[in-house]
């Protein structure tokens, strides 16, 4: 634990006070940022210069900064954090190309408070994880992780935080998602403990120390974060990230910001730095949240762009410019990537990216295809493509990996993908060369029947070939079933370049939806 002083023209006021006076905490905060260093479009992927200098786009780095600017000096008076609840990696060539370096340069110019680990820090080892801590000045912590056995990540982050804020002590407390050994890579020596227990034993020691006023940063999910409101008790407030949900007061089919959870409020800020929230908090004198107040704010064209980060994100994207730019193909109709089709149901997205896996290697014996929903990152909108929307849809530098398996460890992946879709997870399989059907009714390890191979029903028995990605493969998103496949090959072909080479030879690309994956 650490503790940090935030001197604030609110601190000598407060202090001079009452005791029984209230206290006012703004939480300023984003989530799930996915190295979107650049403006984005309405589909979350890379925004055109033509159309960003037209006022079509939204949020990027020059952006954000601009916005908690303008709040820190809106609120200069007031008692203010600034929070961001994780996943700054991975989403961009900029992370592709600089390997966090530019996110870390990014955060310094804003001057995050603290920043809850997200899964994907962990995109590149633990050795990824310690660059950001190492490379940022402000605590980045994570309750629900034991790095001690790490000879890389030991001591280096903190469980959770406190913060003096205008004379009060500010707890920001964390967990992260336990199933990130699943959907990134941390490695064997970080030891995951169950969320909630975790964060309640935090709570504990610091009541224990006079601290009333604790925050939950959470890279969690929405669903989790939840059940944390609803059953850690002493928590006052939840900020969480990982479901990239929409919290809003005037976006139709958004959650209410805040959704109150008994009298604990959450909140998110959705994802790709296409909104920052801002979270006003009242505290009586017993540290109880009396109310609890906010907002979202869409970072549209309205919010001007920082220019000396417009500069520098210019110089940075200087190198990767052209071949960002370089049109691969062209579509008919625009293509659904979006995160709640393409781990839900089949999607236009996840056929595409299926069929070019089997396309590229039917003439090996292949007859199935797998992608996991949670490895298409975005859309691609009508008209000309180029490779870097194509890598925003495909950002992991994954590789196609050929391997052969029973139907019946097939099934047993299939019951695997769609396990958890109340939770909006990642596993869920789109397919190729198959097609089955899913109740999601049903408990999970029962869901999946009407399997076929080829138009024929698979044989539970016989031996099948079978393409997916190198991290699916390798037992990613919960595969672990194809870690023992025989004839694994997992060196193939980047799977972005799979993917813009099948586009290129099927001239205007159009995705039709077929049925291959059928919600009973």
């Amino acid at each position: 634990m650490s503790v940090r002083f935030l001197s604030t023209v609110a601190a000598a006021a407060l202090c001079a006070s009452s005791a029984a006076a209230d206290y006012t905490l703004h939480i300023v905060h984003i989530n799930d940022l996915h190295s979107r260093i650049e403006p984005i479009n309405k589909y979350d992927s890379t925004c055109k210069a033509e159309d960003n200098a037209e006022g079509k786009c939204f949020g990027g780095y020059a952006r954000v900064a601009t916005k908690i600017a303008e709040l820190r000096e809106q609120l200069k008076d007031e008692n203010v954090l600034v929070l961001d609840a994780g996943d700054q990696y991975q989403g961009s060539l900029m992370y592709t190309t600089y390997k966090g370096d530019v996110e870390i340069e990014m955060m310094e110019k804003i001057g995050f408070d603290v920043m809850a680990v997200g899964n994907h820090e962990f995109d590149d080892g633990p050795e990824g994880l310690l660059k950001l801590v190492d490379g940022v000045s402000f605590p980045v912590i994570s309750g629900n992780i034991d790095v001690s056995q790490s000879n890389v990540l030991a001591g280096k982050v903190d469980n959770h935080v406190v913060l003096e804020v205008g004379g009060e002590k500010v707890a920001i407390i964390s967990a992260l998602a336990v199933d990130t050994s699943e959907t990134s890579s941390p490695g064997e020596a970080v030891i995951f403990q169950d969320e909630i227990e975790s964060l309640q034993a935090d709570v504990a020691a610091l009541e224990a120390d006079g601290v009333t006023k604790i925050i939950a940063l959470n890279h969690v999910g929405v669903k989790k974060d939840m059940e944390i409101a609803e059953k850690v008790a002493g928590v006052d407030a939840v900020v969480g990230g990982h479901s990239h949900t929409k919290f809003s007061n005037t976006e139709e089919g958004a959650m209410a910001y805040p959704t109150m959870v008994g009298d604990v409020p959450v909140v998110q800020a959705y994802a790709y730095s296409k909104y920052v929230g801002h979270l006003t908090l009242t505290f009586d004198d017993a540290g109880n949240v009396t109310a609890a107040t906010g907002d979202t704010i869409v970072l549209d064209a309205s919010v001007a762009e920082d220019e000396a980060i417009v500069a520098r994100v210019a110089e940075l994207a200087g190198p990767i410019e052209e071949m960002k730019n370089r049109v691969v193909a062209e579509t008919a109709e625009a293509i659904d990537g979006e995160r709640g089709s393409c781990r839900a149901v089949e999607c236009a997205m996840g056929n595409l990216v299926a069929d070019a896996m089997l396309d590229r290697v039917k003439d090996q014996g292949i007859q199935i295809a797998i992608q996991n929903g949670g490895g298409l990152r975005s859309s691609i909108d009508a008209g000309e493509v180029t490779m870097g929307e194509v890598l925003s849809v495909l950002p992991f530098q994954n590789t196609l990996s050929t391997f052969e398996v029973t139907g019946e460890t097939i099934v047993a992946a299939l019951e695997n993908g769609v396990s958890k879709l109340e939770d909006g997870a990642g596993r869920f399989p789109q397919v190729a060369g198959m097609t089955y059907a899913f109740d999601a009714s049903k408990p999970a390890g029962e869901r999946v029947s009407d399997v076929m191979v080829g138009g024929a029903p698979i044989d539970l028995a016989a031996t099948y070939g079978v393409v997916s990605n190198n991290y699916v493969r390798n037992g990613g998103d919960g595969y672990k079933m194809f870690r023992d496949a025989d004839n694994a090959y997992d060196y193939g072909p980047d799977l972005a370049d799979v993917t813009a080479e099948y586009m290129a030879k099927m001239g205007p690309v159009k995705i039709m939806l077929d049925g291959r994956i059928t919600a009973k």
